[in-house]
């Protein structure tokens, strides 16, 4: 089959799409023929090592497709079929097959397609886990989006509005923020031409966020817990400018603010969480509360090219692999 591997870390260079053997099933796996996958920062993160992997290492960990086989003891109670439509976040999924723990997968309803799937697997279950676990959104709180023009950025947007949260969102152009209102931004902050923490006071009253999501990493880390409020939350969850190098306890103590790096895997270890997390984001797909943007379609040629566009902070949306 065809697929997507690195052998050593480093640029998007490092990226060969390649000839690899099939994967075969274990007993409690599936194999799956993928027919899209989501490109991430995740993957950025693996390829160049911050976050390291047994190498070599098929390239992607968001993509949905169709049960090609069932392994011999994948329990009937998990009600997966051969040719059933499903989603998963895995390792491998840059490629034309993959295999996933059985207990992984989820089952797509009828009217959310396998292109919808991959985009919403990883990006969306992070999204809807910062909302709901990271930082419960209650009715009537002020939330800051870093990047609300973003995959992630947008989706969190949204979700926060449908919990009645007021949101303030941050975009680098012009163009950027007319996506992040239609997402449902209460306002937005261009911050290559206006100071963030500045614009945040002056619509929080001085008092800050509730809660203040950000993927950003390093470059705005002072400035996201300088806009967190007191007692709110600061929720770092990526590290696209750099991952964060330090943070004194003391600097929490300035506001009693809370610090939370979550990630998503943790939040969905057991089944019965991975169920009740994904079966709510299906529901907001399905009812139309949550839309995905979809950004640039790329195939696995040229899955290098969507990463490089990932971090140029020049796409707006969802990136998805056709397979």
């Amino acid at each position: 089959m065809k697929a997507v591997q690195f052998n050593e870390t480093g640029g998007s260079d490092v990226l060969k799409l390649v000839d690899i053997p099939k994967p075969v099933p274990k007993s409690s796996e599936v194999l799956i023929k993928v027919e899209y996958a989501g490109v991430n920062f995740i993957d950025t993160y693996l390829r160049s090592g911050l976050y390291p992997v047994p190498l070599p290492c098929v390239a992607g960990r968001e993509a949905a497709g169709v049960i090609a086989e069932l392994g011999a003891d994948v329990s009937p109670d998990l009600g997966l079929q051969v040719d059933d439509r499903i989603a998963v976040f895995s390792p491998g999924a840059m490629a034309e097959y993959m295999v996933a723990d059985a207990k992984a997968v989820l089952k797509l309803p009828r009217d959310v397609s396998t292109k919808q799937g991959a985009a919403i697997m990883l990006q969306g279950l992070t999204a809807w886990t910062l909302c709901r676990d990271a930082h419960e959104l209650k009715n009537g709180e002020t939330a800051l989006v870093q990047a609300a023009a973003g995959g992630t950025g947008g989706l969190l947007v949204q979700m926060a509005k449908s919990l009645g949260a007021t949101v303030i969102g941050t975009t680098s152009t012009a163009a950027k923020a007319e996506v992040a209102k239609s997402h449902g931004c209460d306002h937005v902050i261009i911050y290559t031409e206006q100071n963030v923490e500045e614009e945040v006071s002056k619509l929080t009253d001085g008092k800050g966020c509730h809660v203040v999501y950000s993927g950003i990493g390093q470059a705005t880390v002072q400035a996201d817990m300088a806009m967190t409020r007191r007692k709110g939350t600061f929720v770092t969850f990526g590290n696209s400018s750099g991952a964060i190098a330090s943070i004194k306890p003391l600097d929490l103590s300035k506001k009693n603010i809370r610090l939370v790096r979550p990630t998503l895997a943790n939040y969905i270890t057991e089944r019965e969480e991975f169920l009740a997390r994904s079966g709510e984001l299906l529901d907001l797909v399905e009812n139309g509360t949550v839309k995905v943007n979809f950004g640039a379609e790329y195939s696995l040629a040229e899955v290098g090219k969507a990463q490089e566009d990932l971090v140029s902070k020049k796409t707006v949306g969802k990136l998805i692999v056709k397979i």
